[in-house]
């Protein structure tokens, strides 16, 4: 009889618990990633993905490695239970998220893609995509993202500011139409009351956050925490010293981005060099 499987803490990330899974049914069977293909049908490649879990895959790849390794409906189980799991994200991040909610105001820099609480569905479903997300994971994390911009839309909703690298500007979507409609909403933002936004242009040079976008939250209690991230990880900085760093750096970039007004012309002019006409 297998050895029973100790109940642990682990239950409780049932993406990381679905992902442990597969790895250890793979290593009994004593399989590389191309036996496995071999002997399911499915590219080896994305059996690599699903144990590093960079995807989840969709139901049908899960239902064969559950036919194929005798386990129904475990690995099912486990999939649907990481697919809507709303605890998959990194602690600090949801810690953020919980402090994002009730903050009375919100100040951000982008590096090289607009905030998520300014992007459409068209851009997030690209820009979510290129990180090998697909199926209803993708569907859940545009759902997902778009569900927090209801913070910018209540009857009360926070101050935001927000500071866009030329660069974000000039790095357009595969999908022309989606990139208009993202520039239209971009400029539809900045005339919102609550919201000022401004375009730092490549002219202003070197800076202090060239390679880090943070997001700032002014708290209820008087505090200000920011979250800084890159394409593999981010981190809630709640340290003050560490904060006010951060802070006097982006002071020092805003004075060196265009005003409201000049921004949201820069904006129309990339407006101007997408091709596609607008949807009527």
């Amino acid at each position: 009889m297998p050895q029973r499987l100790v109940i642990t803490g682990r239950s409780q990330e049932p993406r990381r618990r679905f992902t442990e899974e597969l790895r250890r049914l793979r290593s009994e069977r004593g399989l590389s990633l191309r036996d496995l293909a071999k002997e399911v049908g499915w590219d080896s490649s994305q059996f690599s993905k699903l144990e590093s879990g960079r995807t989840l895959g969709g139901p049908e790849v899960v239902e064969a490695l559950d036919q194929y390794y005798g386990t129904q409906p475990l690995l099912m189980t486990l999939w649907e239970l990481a697919v809507v799991d709303p605890t998959q994200f990194m602690e600090q991040y949801r810690r953020y998220m919980a402090l994002e909610a009730e903050a009375i105001s919100l100040w951000h820099y982008a590096v090289s893609a607009p905030p998520g609480l300014l992007q459409t569905a068209g851009y997030a479903r690209e820009a979510l995509a290129v990180g090998w997300i697909k199926g209803p994971e993708l569907d859940q994390q545009v759902e997902a993202r778009l569900g927090r911009q209801q913070l910018l839309e209540s009857d009360d909703p926070p101050l935001f500011r927000v500071i866009l690298s030329e660069a974000v500007l000039r790095t357009s979507l595969r999908d022309e139409r989606a990139w208009r409609e993202q520039l239209e909403h971009l400029a539809e933002a900045a005339e919102r009351p609550n919201i000022t936004l401004q375009v730092l242009p490549f002219s202003a040079g070197l800076h202090g956050l060239m390679n880090t976008a943070v997001m700032f939250l002014r708290l209820l209690d008087g505090r200000t925490v920011a979250y800084s991230e890159n394409d593999l990880r981010g981190e809630l900085v709640e340290e003050n010293t560490s904060v006010e760093l951060l802070q006097r750096r982006y002071d020092a970039m805003r004075d060196l981005a265009l005003p409201p007004a000049e921004s949201r012309k820069f904006i129309l002019r990339m407006l101007e060099e997408v091709r596609c006409e607008p949807s009527t």
